[in-house]
């Protein structure tokens, strides 16, 4: 699997915010398009941070539901990524040992260009070997 790389099973439809989202809009946007991860980006598109359903979880226990914080507030900066030429192993590897289920794609010179996720390795993971049996 070391010759499958990222940029083959990333979802290249990314939802990204602004650091100065507010947090009920972001949890409006992860809610309407079913997803759990926002991508944090600047105005060049450049990765500033990513907030994840896990991050709301913490901003439920922590803060009042209602409040006025943002995504700059609460979002990961420290954000592991991959690029689109790395193999889909070296994701996987960077999963298990950040505990972590999504890995934004970046790129030098366009920013985020995409999102790796538990779910995208699975995916493909399903389509090329046969199932188990029960």
């Amino acid at each position: 699997m070391d010759d499958i790389f990222v940029g083959r099973v990333m979802s290249s439809g990314i939802v990204s915010v602004s650091p100065d989202t507010s947090v009920a809009a972001a949890a409006e946007i992860l809610l309407e398009k079913n997803i759990g991860s926002l991508v944090v980006v600047d105005d060049d598109n450049q990765l500033q941070g990513i907030l994840t359903s896990t991050d709301f979880v913490r901003i439920v226990r922590d803060n009042e539901p209602k409040d006025n914080s943002t995504v700059g507030d609460h979002m990961t900066e420290q954000v592991v990524t991959v690029t689109a030429q790395d193999s889909i192993r070296s994701a996987a590897d960077k999963m298990i040992t950040y505990d972590i289920q999504h890995l934004p794609v970046v790129d030098d010179e366009e920013g985020v260009i995409g999102m790796c996720s538990t779910t995208d390795l699975t995916s493909y993971l399903s389509d090329i070997r046969e199932p188990s049996p029960a």
